[in-house]
């Protein structure tokens, strides 16, 4: 039997739009004895899902986040050591300082000669602590570090020995010499990133601001001498090079914890070899 529904009822159906048939699949618009059907065949985590794209945006948010960069870390760990040591300095010292200065400049320093030889007998016990431990080599690392040319021991030895020529007696190791020696020791056999830190900051440290130190005051109490602790035996920017890569290539192998705990320790070495500088003005 032919429908009697009008044709005109019929077409009106077909040009009903899109979107009505979209949004009669939403399960409130669905009947009773449709939900079941609804709950079998549509994937529940699709129902109120946060469009695709928030979704990447708020994986590479927190991506981003957990891969946090640390300042110097895209040039290599010596650069995020460099980094963290020149906060330590005041202004006056580098650029970048951001310690508060609780010492005269090193322009108006009033060194005397008994200050100068207590100073440089403990940097000497300092460098012989650290270039014995590196030769031992309690740990694999430690022995990337033997004979880079930044060794100092020898160095001083001599110019100990000109100031005995010239007449003066050398002094004993005094406490912050003493103190120093003992705790790289100690750390040495426990800490390796810790102790690393100390390597770094006392070699690279002397290479920089102690040669304007050392010319300091040799202006003002030893008439212009230029000691042997102040010379290195080669191209000093190669020498500080070829250990700045033996540096990075340790630290490769190094987890985000350890480096830190490396950092962390860059106050300590600040603190202890002050010590032994301040020596110079006693």
């Amino acid at each position: 039997m032919a429908s009697t529904t009008p044709i005109s009822q019929s077409q009106s159906l077909f040009k009903q739009p899109k979107l009505a048939a979209s949004a009669s699949l939403s399960p409130a618009s669905l009947p009773k004895s449709s939900l079941s059907y609804w709950n079998r065949t549509c994937p529940k985590k699709l129902i109120g899902a946060p469009p695709m794209r928030a979704v990447a945006s708020s994986t590479a948010a927190a991506a981003e986040k957990e891969k946090k960069r640390y300042p110097g870390e895209a040039k290599g760990f010596v650069e995020e050591m460099r980094f963290v040591a020149m906060k330590l300095h005041t202004r006056d010292q580098a650029k970048e300082g951001e310690k508060p200065s609780d010492a005269p400049p090193v322009g108006k320093w009033e060194p005397s000669v008994d200050g100068y030889l207590r100073f440089l007998v403990d940097s000497k016990l300092v460098y012989d602590t650290l270039e014995g431990i590196l030769g031992k080599a309690a740990f694999p690392e430690y022995a990337e570090f033997k004979n880079t040319g930044l060794e100092r021991s020898g160095k001083l030895a001599k110019d100990l020995e000109w100031f005995r020529e010239q007449g003066y007696t050398i002094p004993e190791p005094s406490f912050p010499g003493l103190t120093y020696a003992q705790y790289l020791k100690d750390l040495s056999e426990k800490d390796p990133q810790a102790f690393i830190c100390h390597f770094y900051n006392v070699y690279f440290a002397h290479s920089a601001g102690g040669r304007m130190i050392g010319k300091k005051v040799a202006e003002k109490i030893l008439n212009n001498k230029d000691l042997e602790f102040y010379k290195w035996d080669g191209d000093l920017s190669e020498l500080l090079q070829n250990v700045r890569v033996k540096l990075n290539k340790v630290a490769e192998s190094w987890s985000r914890e350890e480096k830190n705990h490396c950092l962390e320790e860059t106050e300590k070495s600040f603190k202890h070899s002050g010590e032994i500088l301040r020596l110079i003005l006693t």
